[in-house]
């Protein structure tokens, strides 16, 4: 099914290797990050993307994409034709992912863009507070600069909190900042038995 009247808007991030493409309209009820080309072929979007030899990650999110790209070429060069290309895969109706991508995101631990961690009721109460404190204040501040934290493992012996930041938070310059000063920081505040928040 075609979709008609899309448009698709390049903005900067906080990440200078990175760019968030924002569609004024929907396009996946899942997110999902890709690595290499190898992942790829989950998303036939995002293997078209990777067909591009500068890119080194795609993200893809509820209505938009973050693409990074190595160092050596400039935005000015090629936000223009991904911006297109972007464009005519959505109203041509071509799948932003593969039948199997559905399961995949539920092995690899990435949560649907706008859903909910899972909460698990045999886990210790701490991190389904943990889940739901990055579902509410989290997800959504980082989903404006075009990326996205979810929920790896949280250790009560040490008080360590491991999290995954994708999209433009992956190699961003100030992830760190936004890693220590922001999530660090303010979970502490609300959940004190947090000692620590690491990127993994």
């Amino acid at each position: 099914m075609t979709q008609t009247n899309v448009t698709v808007t390049p903005e900067s991030t906080p990440n200078p290797d990175s760019y968030k493409f924002v569609f004024n309209q929907n396009i996946s009820d899942e997110t999902m990050s890709f690595d290499d080309p190898l992942q790829s072929s989950r998303s036939p979007l995002a293997h078209k993307i990777f067909g591009f030899p500068w890119v080194d990650s795609v993200f893809i999110g509820s209505n938009f994409v973050t693409i990074n790209k190595q160092d050596w070429v400039d935005w000015d060069m090629i936000a223009e034709p991904l911006g297109n290309l972007l464009k005519e895969h959505i109203e041509d109706g071509q799948p932003i992912f593969a039948d199997l991508a559905a399961e995949s995101a539920k092995t690899t631990g990435h949560t649907p863009e706008g859903l909910k961690h899972t909460i698990n009721p045999d886990d210790p109460e701490i991190i389904n507070k943990i889940k739901n404190f990055l579902d509410q204040e989290v997800r959504p501040f980082v989903a404006m600069d075009g990326g996205d934290v979810n929920f790896h493992k949280f250790n009560e012996d040490s008080g360590v909190l491991e999290i995954n930041m994708t999209g433009a938070c992956n190699g961003c310059p100030s992830s760190t900042a936004t890693l220590k000063n922001g999530i660090e920081s303010r979970i502490q505040s609300i959940i004190p038995e947090v000692k620590e928040v690491i990127s993994v």
